[in-house]
């Protein structure tokens, strides 16, 4: 039994391998198919030949069997005309009343083929034939009727139309020891004096089935080398046409990457040497524009950068004399006072939005750098969000700083001053749309990134918002004011930050649920991390813990593997807990 289990085994191990490698063979065979057109057409063309080549041939041998059939029965009609006239004269002896009938017709029958050629088969123009004459004056006893010659060769049917007078022709097949012999048969009755008489003339087929077998080997080894050349012929056709598609797309792939002086080979006056033309003046014309908007860009840029510079130098001297009247706003009338505070304040502001501006043409630039130093991501968004809590005390914004509880290593390598002030312009923008609602910040790692993510649930976003946000000067609703006094400018440094570590900023929101941004770094600069240790909130409607709170909702434990390290104040819900509306 071990014996079978074994080679069972055996067996099921190599039909499974040759289904895995029959099934990667047809993978690869799919994925070639769909990657390669001039494969589709050589393959298209030669089933479509086969085809045809199919059909041809067999019309071509039906023809030429049915044309060498007729000519054989015709060739046989005529021999069994001839030799009429000779059977009759030699039957005119034979004795009716004699009890040796069989003799007499074999006797007659030699005669016939005696004074042919003196051979029992006859060579005539029809071929090779052997006669057989019958006695039919008893027709209902055909076994016992005198014969002459293989009279067992001849079918029941071919005699049946030969004894009614008719002259009838059949392709039969016989037996032989050397096989089966295939033989068009020729009957008809002989008009004598003394009895009826039916004579038959068999043809052998062996030399027109030569003559097709011969015919059937050229229609095939024809067959194959038509297909192979039409093959040959199509695939350097079409090669001739794919080649310039396949330059074509290995150019704009290398225009792709930036290399704008790659052009194609014009060869000719055609339609693929216009299409090269074609394409040459497309790349002439992108390169031109992208090189227009390259100089543009770095005009702006430089214009960006020589005006905030040439702004600080004025702006120094105003801030001189404002620090020097805001010093003297005591003595000042109450609107003048006034007025002074409002000049300090734009002043920041103004400061903050030429810092802003010079950053991002450092940026833009690409001559930005990092500082980078060991540090904790917590300990950063903890001092972050330190930074703005009088704003978010002002307008009544409660700041959650969780941090994991786990023991999860939040330690980075990065630039401490770019991840600050990540973190401080994303407090400060949940602050601005959190309508009095919490701000929540989570923290999470693994191998490869940590990530933070700052959480509100204010007005949020609209459909397609999330991709916008990034963008520089961009408002959701442009009647809102800052509390941050923000520039515009801090979500779009923000993600720029990022990305100078190798890192990401992504958005999330729905109306009226709040927002959610996340933002990732890798552990070491330069590390891109496959994906991000954080998710973002669902696109599921979840309600904002104080309306919980409100409606008298028991509040459940905090998620495990977190704990409240500020503010605490009344107990949240996790985000798996909220209740649908």
């Amino acid at each position: 039994m071990s014996v079978w289990t074994r080679q069972s085994r055996w067996v099921r191990l190599v039909s499974g391998r040759v289904r895995e490698e029959t099934r990667a063979r047809w993978h690869r065979f799919e994925a070639l198919w769909r990657r390669s057109m001039q494969l589709r057409v050589v393959v298209s063309t030669l089933a479509l030949s086969l085809a045809v080549v199919i059909v041809l041939g067999m019309v071509l041998q039906w023809q030429i069997t049915s044309q060498l059939l007729d000519s054989k029965e015709q060739a046989a009609i005529s021999q069994a005309e001839y030799s009429l006239p000779i059977l009759e004269r030699e039957l005119t002896a034979v004795d009716p009343n004699s009890d040796s009938v069989a003799e007499q017709l074999q006797a007659a029958l030699n005669r016939l083929t005696t004074s042919s050629s003196g051979h029992s088969t006859t060579e005539t123009v029809a071929g090779a034939f052997t006669p057989v004459l019958v006695d039919g004056r008893a027709p209902g006893a055909r076994r016992e009727q005198p014969a002459a010659g293989p009279v067992e060769d001849v079918p029941e049917d071919l005699r049946g139309f030969v004894e009614r007078g008719q002259l009838a022709t059949k392709i039969h097949t016989v037996q032989r020891e050397a096989g089966p012999v295939t033989m068009v048969i020729v009957g008809t009755p002989v008009s004598s004096a003394t009895r009826p008489l039916q004579i038959y003339l068999l043809f052998p087929l062996s030399a027109e089935q030569a003559t097709l077998a011969v015919m059937q080997r050229t229609l095939l080894v024809s067959a194959v080398v038509l297909l192979a050349l039409l093959g040959a012929i199509t695939n350097l056709v079409t090669r001739q046409v794919v080649r310039p598609v396949r330059q074509a797309a290995q150019i704009a792939e290398e225009l792709a990457e930036g290399d704008l002086d790659k052009r194609m080979r014009v060869i000719g006056e055609d339609d693929v040497a216009r299409l090269a033309e074609s394409f040459n003046e497309m790349a002439d014309s992108l390169k031109q524009q992208i090189t227009q908007l390259e100089e543009f860009g770095q005009l702006q840029r430089r214009f960006t950068s020589d005006v905030s510079h040439e702004l600080r130098t004025p702006l120094t001297t105003v801030r001189m004399a404002a620090d020097v009247l805001h010093a003297s706003r005591e003595e000042f009338p109450p609107g003048l006072s006034r007025s002074t505070e409002l000049l300090v304040d734009e002043l920041d502001r103004f400061e903050l939005l030429l810092a802003d501006l010079l950053e991002i043409s450092r940026l833009d630039a690409g001559v930005a750098d990092l500082a980078a130093e060991k540090l904790d991501l917590h300990e950063i968004s903890e001092r972050a969000a330190e930074s703005v809590r009088a704003i978010a005390d002002t307008s009544g914004v409660e700041l959650r700083v969780f941090a994991p509880a786990d023991g999860t290593d939040l330690n980075i390598v990065a630039d401490a001053r770019r991840v600050e002030r990540i973190m401080r312009n994303l407090v400060a923008n949940a602050i601005d749309h959190a309508e009095g609602g919490p701000v929540e910040l989570r923290f999470g790692g693994d191998e490869q990134a940590v990530a933070v993510t700052v959480r509100d649930y204010g007005v949020g976003l609209r459909s397609g918002e999330a991709e916008l946000v990034f963008t520089r000067f961009w408002r959701a609703d442009p009647s809102r004011n800052r509390r941050s006094g923000g520039t515009g400018l801090g979500l779009s440094i923000s993600l720029e930050d990022a990305r100078l570590h190798g890192g990401n900023l992504d958005a999330w929101g729905e109306p009226g649920e709040g927002s959610c941004f996340r933002l990732t770094l890798p552990r070491k600069p330069g590390e891109e991390p496959e994906s991000s240790p954080l998710s973002l909130p669902s696109t599921r409607r979840i309600a904002a813990p104080e309306a919980l709170l409100a409606a008298g909702v028991e509040r459940p434990s905090e998620g495990e593997g977190e704990q409240e390290v500020r503010d605490q104040g009344p107990a949240r819900l996790t985000e798996e807990s909220w209740e649908e509306k």
